[in-house]
């Protein structure tokens, strides 16, 4: 097992204007932990300018008389921001934050606009479960859905996570979290990524839901029933909406717990179970709630010829990373309409590929 205090996740910034970073980033390449480096500001500030001009960016004139005027007299090495990414050791010199995120949020526009961005800057999103999750997590992180993911995840990656999970093999036993921070910190090292690396348990709700910072939306997508219950009475009771994606048959469920309080978990599927109840269970009886939950007639085809096997020829649950990719999607759209206050319902939702398009299967 990897000890995540001493795997780094997040990267370190240096700007050059301030003379304690100077030295550090001289420092950093006096040892040889800087093995590869980019630097294509240059490149990126013309980004800009044409991104603020789009009407009127022609010649080489313009170009050169827009960075001159930006950078006020600096150099183009002391602005900006030199990003190293210790996992990597990689540096990255890049455009400060606030035109980092212009540029990289330009394509958004006007599906997403300058003051809808800003909103969801502001917001916080928790997500349990780092397979599934993952792909949830990139999206809104090359969206900008929000300006803070916190993250929870105990596991570590196997072999057969990549049937879904996006990363490389050099990354089997890092532990999800870790894998899911990186990958965000690389598309974009501004976004605030907050690490749970035991996943979620009865000591440390209060703190991934917020004690002084409580997210705002919460995507539970874990394969823990106790987690999958007791995160929604916790969310409940801070009044936090609830997403779930499935991903068979494009399954996705809205809790809206901010706007109905008094909702019944699980749209009242699992009936008035508590958690004490929850503890006495045998594990036949959690299967059953478990498809009750999942509403087992609704199940695809495939996914009933599963189920059957799971633990006799079947490892575990089956997941196409197709299906999770969608469900990525899926949530990302969901998740932003509510951070954004439009009107979205509470319920069971589905996006069915094979219903939509077909299928041969039967």
């Amino acid at each position: 097992m990897i000890d995540t205090l001493d795997v780094p996740y997040s990267p370190l910034y240096f700007r050059l204007a301030n003379t304690h970073d100077r030295k550090s980033l001289e420092e950093l390449r006096r040892k040889g932990d800087i093995v590869f480096e980019y630097n294509e500001i240059e490149r990126q500030l013309n980004e800009l300018g044409r991104c603020r001009y789009p009407a009127d960016w022609e010649s080489e004139l313009k170009h050169q008389s827009f960075i001159q005027d930006f950078l006020q007299g600096k150099s183009l090495e002391e602005y900006g921001v030199w990003v190293y990414y210790p996992w990597r050791k990689t540096l990255v010199h890049l455009l400060d934050e606030k035109e980092f995120i212009e540029v990289r949020t330009n394509r958004n526009q006007l599906k997403i606009t300058t003051e809808e961005r800003d909103v969801l800057a502001q917001k916080i999103v928790g997500i349990v479960g780092l397979s599934v999750g993952q792909s949830i997590a990139l999206t809104m992180a090359m969206e900008r859905t929000c300006g803070t993911l916190r993250l929870a995840d105990f596991d570590e990656l196997d072999l057969s996570n990549l049937n879904r999970l996006r990363t490389a093999v050099f990354n089997l036993a890092v532990p999800k979290v870790i894998i899911a921070a990186r990958e965000i910190a690389e598309i974009d090292p501004f976004l605030k990524v907050e690490i749970f690396p035991e996943g979620l348990n009865t000591e440390n709700y209060n703190s991934f839901l917020g004690e002084t910072d409580k997210i705002d939306l919460l995507v539970e997508v874990c394969d823990s029933f106790e987690v999958k219950l007791e995160s929604r009475f916790n969310a409940r009771a801070l009044k936090i909406p609830v997403v779930m994606d499935t991903n068979d048959r494009g399954m996705l469920d809205i809790e809206r717990f901010d706007q109905e309080p008094d909702r019944p978990i699980f749209h009242g599927l699992i009936g008035d179970l508590t958690m004490v109840e929850l503890n006495t269970l045998s594990e036949g009886e959690r299967l059953q709630y478990l498809m009750k939950i999942v509403n087992a007639d609704q199940l695809s085809i495939r996914m009933k010829k599963s189920i059957p096997q799971i633990k006799k020829t079947l490892l575990s649950w089956p997941q196409l990373a197709s299906e999770v990719v969608l469900g990525g999607a899926m949530t990302t759209n969901v998740c932003r309409r509510i951070l954004l206050g439009e009107r979205v319902s509470s319920g069971r939702y589905y996006l069915d590929m094979d219903s939509h398009i077909g299928s041969d299967f039967n």
